[in-house]
């Protein structure tokens, strides 16, 4: 009995630390990760009612292309993009639009080869559902 409430405090403890980390740190503070090797962009989709809402994310370069992954719990920016492809993006203070596209098969492979998420994030991030991918082609 002692051991299942020292389990169910672990659990408690780990799933505050998972809230605290998606919720609060990433989605509510949109970290800028500048001092980190890890190029950002704030890609701009739009709700259901047309309003604009930026969100800060990690850039995946691969093959001279752009891409951009869901691979955290809070996802309402991918849900976006998809229903409404157009998206804004600001990369280094230079602001464009693209269209987002879903990545599949070989391509995806690659690029989440090339851009693995390694386990302590995944352990940070309360092991999220599968990772979905976005390659941003710029509107001409």
């Amino acid at each position: 009995m002692k051991a299942l409430k020292w389990i169910g405090v672990v659990l408690g403890v780990y799933v505050g630390l998972v809230l605290a980390f998606e919720g609060l740190y990433l989605g509510w503070y949109q970290p800028r990760l500048e001092n980190m090797p890890l190029p950002m962009l704030v890609i701009t989709t739009t709700d259901d009612s047309g309003e604009p809402r930026a969100r800060r994310l990690a850039r995946l370069d691969s093959d001279g292309r752009i891409y951009v992954s869901a691979h955290h719990w809070p996802r309402a920016w991918h849900r976006r993009a998809i229903e409404n492809p157009n998206v804004r993006v600001e990369i280094d203070g230079a602001v464009a639009d693209y269209v987002a596209v879903p990545v599949e098969g070989e391509e995806f492979e690659r690029v989440a080869a090339e851009h693995p998420v390694p386990l302590p994030i995944r352990f940070l991030m309360g092991f999220p559902p599968p990772r979905e991918i976005l390659r941003l082609d710029p509107t001409t």
